[in-house]
This record gives structure tokens, sequence and C-alpha cells, in this order.
């Protein structure tokens, strides 16, 4: 910044030249020297109101205070800082790229005569839809509210949900170019510090264009870049993300998308629902029990018939393999060709269904699936019990409640069909065999992805508690293994005495430190 205000105001506009949608003016107040200020803003970035009523009336204000005499630079900014702007977010910059961010952010500046300090006045106001409604992870009960694509709006609503200064919300840009608002939201004392300080570095090793969408972030700190189960989860549901931070986990805020990461992750997490903690626990339990039979046959059942029925007959019972012999008559394709003529069918109307508008969309879904599969029997291109198939598949991946553990089992799905294909049972063997090993080498931010399946000794066992069976909530004291250990109790009974407090919390301080040791000798 220069103390000439005519050389701030010319490098100024030299740098949003061609910038129509940018607001500049050059303000002299009254009085006998001529003293000037400049004013620059986007046009519907801002509150026109807070702009007139705190900046320009409060200018004539001051110059009518002052019985027309000339400001100087020093107590002209004294009066805007401590009482001429009626806001509470105002301050001095003298870093010019500081004060161009500030713009293009949606804040007003000021330039002032004789002063190499513009000063920034909170002043955004983005256009904006509000606080929609779920679309992607709807429930029958339990909060509608959905984040929007304003940031400020969505750290609210977890912190509406939060009400502990505990929760700490750290924001950085990221974006050369786009200068994308992130935010970190996370407890203080829930967070391990090693996961928090991952995540940090993870962010600051790329300088990116722009993000536009959590996606980007996603696929820039996550830790197996080739795999295709997500790493990181993606909700647009506020409750959800609040949860996750109380049970130790970080949220990736980012500005211009409805959507928000949860880390770290396990597949167990990609299972689960909101609405699995405000039903009672039996019909809760039963879901999830369904949710992995689902997550088995839309993985599992194309393979495995064509494995079956290719390769092993004799294995299928004899009327049932009669049956699906006199399906197949008239079929002029093997059962490989004509599986995979099928799930890709089926994948091009789940494509279409979700391009066009919502009501059209359903209906082609529906409509669409009921006459290819009738009219590809009557043709003699696919057999009824392949249809049957298909259908089974496409219904049970829809049971899975994260879109992207849907996709990641679609690939897989590919993947089982080509070596059943080659080898028959042994290949469907073999390729589920690869899939569990691959499973197994997973880690998110440190923690296995199997968790608490694989290591069931970890938290004393009680992970376990909220997996495949969610157990009745009194039951669930303890924190997942995200949180730190020391800060994993979560539940106190009113029955419980100070005595037995202190020695679950003696008993968790033991496991840190023992943890901590283990971890040294390695």
């Amino acid at each position: 910044m220069s103390n000439v205000l005519d050389q701030n105001i010319q490098n100024y506009e030299m740098l949003l030249q061609d910038c129509d949608d940018v607001v500049k003016r050059l303000m002299p107040l009254e009085g006998d020297g001529g003293f000037r200020i400049y004013i620059s803003y986007i046009d519907v970035m801002v509150d026109r109101r807070v702009i007139e009523e705190s900046l320009l009336e409060q200018f004539l204000a001051y110059t009518h205070q002052q019985h027309m005499q000339t400001p100087t630079n020093k107590s002209f900014i004294t009066f805007l800082k401590d009482s001429g702007v009626a806001t509470a977010d105002v301050k001095e910059s003298d870093d010019f790229n500081a004060v161009i961010s500030a713009v293009l952010s949606g804040d007003t500046i000021l330039f002032i005569e004789n002063s190499s300090k513009a000063l920034i006045v909170a002043t955004r106001a983005w256009p904006n839809r509000g606080v929609g409604t779920t679309e992607t992870e709807k429930v029958v009960r339990g909060p509608k509210e959905a984040f929007s694509e304003t940031i400020r709006f969505n750290t609210i609503l977890i912190r509406r949900r939060i009400r502990d200064t505990r929760l700490k919300v750290k924001q950085k840009q990221m974006g050369v170019r786009s200068k994308t608002d992130i935010a970190l939201m996370y407890m203080e004392d829930l967070v391990r510090p090693d996961i928090l300080q991952e995540v940090q570095r993870r962010l600051s090793l790329y300088d990116i264009d722009s993000v536009m969408e959590t996606g980007t972030i996603e696929q820039l700190i996550e830790d197996k870049w080739y795999s295709p189960f997500p790493q990181l989860q993606f909700t647009e549901r506020p409750d959800k993300a609040a949860s996750a931070i109380l049970e130790g986990r970080i949220v990736v805020v980012v500005d211009t998308t409805p959507f928000v990461l949860i880390l770290p992750a396990t597949l167990n997490s990609f299972l689960q629902a909101s609405e699995d903690y405000y039903n009672r626990w039996g019909i809760s339990s039963f879901i999830r029990v369904l949710r992995y039979i689902a997550m088995f046959l839309a993985l599992c059942t194309p393979g495995l018939y064509i494995a079956l029925t290719t390769f092993h007959p004799a294995m299928v019972p004899s009327s049932l393999i009669f049956s699906i012999a006199a399906s197949r008559q008239g079929v002029p394709f093997y059962a490989t060709v004509e599986v995979i003529l099928m799930e890709l069918a089926f994948e091009l109307l789940r494509e279409a269904g979700l391009r066009l508008p919502t009501a059209v969309g359903h209906t082609v879904g529906i409509v669409g699936g009921l006459i290819i599969g009738q009219a590809a029997v009557e043709a003699n291109i696919a057999s009824p019990i392949v249809v049957i198939v298909v259908s089974i598949t496409a219904i049970a991946s829809f049971s899975i409640p994260n879109d992207s553990m849907v996709s990641a089992i679609r690939l897989c799905k590919y993947w089982i069909i080509f070596l059943s294909a080659i080898l028959g049972l042994y290949g469907f063997m073999l390729a589920m065999l690869t899939i569990l090993i691959h499973l197994t080498g997973l880690r998110s931010f440190g923690i296995p992805y199997l968790s608490p399946f694989a290591f069931r000794g970890v938290n004393q066992g009680e992970d376990l508690k909220d997996s495949i069976v969610r157990m009745p909530i009194f039951t669930m004291k303890r924190r997942p293994i995200y949180s730190q250990p020391g800060h994993r109790k979560r539940l106190y009974s009113r029955v419980d005495t100070w005595s037995e407090r202190e020695d679950w919390d003696a008993a968790e301080t033991h496991e840190m430190e023992a943890r901590e040791e283990s971890r040294q000798d390695d």
C-alpha cells in the first residue's frame, strides 16, 4: 500500500480492470482541503443496507461534526474504527493482496487520503438458497434440514447442535484462483492430535487452481488413491456431522457445496444411517443386518450365478437347474455376456434417472426397467432368471445409504463377474479373497478400515455394540476408537458412583499410556 491515494486507486483498478460487477467510487468529503476516500465492493455480494447506513451516513455525520474542517487521515481512521462504522467487524490492512481477497470475498474496502492502510468492512451477503431439506439421505424420523452452499450457514447448523466451547473451527483458503474457504471442525478434547495434524499436513501439500466441491479435497488427501472404496465419508445432514464430531472425528466444510467430509471413516460407518439412532434398537438392528445382506447380494449375485450355472451346475438343485435351462432356450449368448449386457442396461437406466428431473427420472427408472426387461425376454436376448438376478442386484444396491460405497460395490461386482466367468466358483472365491485382502490393508488416517470387526479387542470391544447390530443406547457408554484415549466415556448413569467413574477414567488413561509405549517400541 502507498501513502498516495491516487496510486492505490490506480493499482487497484488495474487489477480489477474489465470487472464491471465491481463498484468503485471516489468520494470527496466536505471540507476545505478536499479530503477524499475511495470505496469499492462487488455488487450483489454485499449488504447495501450496511454500506448505506453503517458507512455513508457516518461519513456525512463526521464531516458535519467537524464543522466543515478538513479531517486528517489519522483522526478519520480512528473515528471509523472506534465509532464511525456501525459494525463490529472492521480491520486495517496494508497488504494489497489481502485487500483484493477481501473484496472478492464480499467485503467492502476503503482507501483513505494520505494513509498507507485500507479499512476492510465485513458486508458479506452472498446469494444463497437458505437451509433446504435433504435430497440424498432422506429419513422418516429425524431432522429434515440439510447443509447449503454457504460455509457459514453450515458451521452454524453444526454449532446449533453442539453448544460447547471445545468445538473448534479452523478456517483456511484453498485454491490459487478460487480461494475457496475451508473449515475444519472438531472437538478439542476428543480429536486425536496425530489425526488432526495429518489432515492439516495433507491439505497444505497441494497448490491447486480451484476447489469447487468436497470431492476434490477427498481425492487429494485420501490414503489409497487407487482403491475403489471410499476412505472419507460425505454427508449433507448436519445431525450426522455433529454426531461424528462428538465421536472424535473431523468434519471438513467447504464453501459453495452442500456436502461435508467426515474423517476418519471405516467400512462400518458407510452402512450406518442417522435414523438408526432415532429408532428403537430392535428395528435399527434388523435394518442394519438387511443392509449387510444387501451389500453381499449387490456384490456377489451376478458372479455367483455365472459360476454356478456355467461351471458347477451340479451344486444347484435339479429342479432349479432344469428351470434355468428351460428359460435360457433360444438365448444366443453365453450366461456371462447375457449378465453383462443386462447389467450395463440397468447402469444406463440408473444414470438416466439421475440426470433427468425428479418426477421424470423416477418414471424412466421404473417403466424403463420393466419395458427393457420384458422386451429382452420376449426377444430371447436375455432369460427371465438373468433379469431377476440383475434386478435383485440393483435393488440391493439401493439399500446402501452411502453413494460412494454403492459406486465401489458396482465396480467390484464386475471384477467378481470377470474371474467367475474364467475360473467358476474358484474364480469367485479368488475375487472375494482379493477384495477382502485389499480391505484389510486399507486405513483411513491410521484407523483400520475393517474396524471393529478385525480389531475386536480395541476399545474393550465396545465398538461392536454399534456395528452390524446396534445395541440399546444405555449400553453404548464409550466413544469409538476415532476419539482420543482417556476421553472415551460418553455416558454416565446416575446409579454409577464417583469412584466407579474414576476407575473408568483411570482405565482409559492406562490404555492410552500402554498404546503410546507400544507405538514407541514399534
